[in-house]
């Protein structure tokens, strides 16, 4: 019977304890936080209605285009439907142009592929809508003249040539947070911060592995939205695994959890 050397012994046994705070740290970070958001979302509201009876209006944050007739550009994140909010938020983008009495809503949705053949969708329509129950909250919101309005001529040209139109994956991407972290990067001044719980924003269109952060304040690495580091400025330090961000922001400064979303100063979900 041979023996193992003592040596090798002792690498086994560093390994084997490398290992188990390895799965504790992925167990705690990751892990924990989406059962809790499970278990809240569970026993949430929403889940007791048929969805047609959830929220569809205006939860009246947008600004009216009467009293202000100047250019906005809002960016919302809420919620997603049913049980797929307690993993991720749906975002969108809704602008005015100067002048303008309509808002034009600016999104990816998943059915519209499979009626229209592109999951783009550019329309008139609600700019603050619930969605599915879930009251959105504002990501940024722009409002000036003739700047805003060229952003948003951008912003149209960048969804409308958008490249992945006519693919749809709620996990891990293309999808609709894929596409505005698309739209951020065509037009940096947003300097768009998406939430952690946007599942999908690190998918990287034309099978990149490195981009600049949706805020242009930084970069990332992804291998397919499944795995990934973010460093930046907006976002701090994000890291990616399976789709679901944890990290740290610095400024203002907050832990980011998967499912849960943002903990800290100015808190979103």
């Amino acid at each position: 019977m041979s023996i193992e050397p003592a040596e090798n012994a002792v690498k086994n046994i560093s390994t084997g304890r490398y290992a188990k705070k390895f799965g504790l740290l992925i167990t705690v970070v990751f892990l924990l936080p989406v059962l809790v958001s499970v278990v809240r979302f569970t026993l949430g509201d929403n889940n007791q209605k048929s969805w047609w009876e959830l929220r569809r209006d205006s939860s009246l944050q947008a600004p009216d285009p009467k009293e202000f007739p100047d250019a906005v550009i809002q960016v919302y994140a809420a919620r997603a439907a049913r049980w797929r909010g307690a993993f991720a938020v749906h975002t969108w983008i809704a602008v005015k142009p100067g002048g303008s009495e309509e808002y034009t809503r600016i999104e990816v949705m998943g059915y519209a592929l499979r009626r229209n053949g592109t999951a783009v969708r550019i329309r008139r329509g609600s700019p603050d809508g619930y969605w599915f129950g879930s009251k959105p909250w504002i990501l940024r919101d722009i409002r000036g003249g003739a700047y805003v309005d060229e952003m948003i001529m951008r912003l149209i040209s960048a969804a409308e040539n958008y490249p992945l139109h006519a693919e749809y994956r709620v996990w891990p991407g293309p999808n609709s947070n894929t596409f505005i972290a698309a739209l951020a990067r065509q037009v940096p001044e947003l300097r768009l911060e998406l939430p952690p719980t946007a599942i999908g924003k690190d998918y990287l269109p034309g099978g990149q592995f490195i981009a600049k952060a949706p805020s242009d304040t930084g970069m990332q690495i992804s291998v397919a939205g499944l795995l990934g580091v973010m460093i930046a400025a907006e976002e701090g330090v994000e890291v990616n695994l399976l789709g679901l961000t944890a990290g740290i922001d610095f400024s203002p400064p907050a832990i980011k959890l998967p499912g849960i979303g943002r903990v800290g100063s100015d808190d979103y979900q």
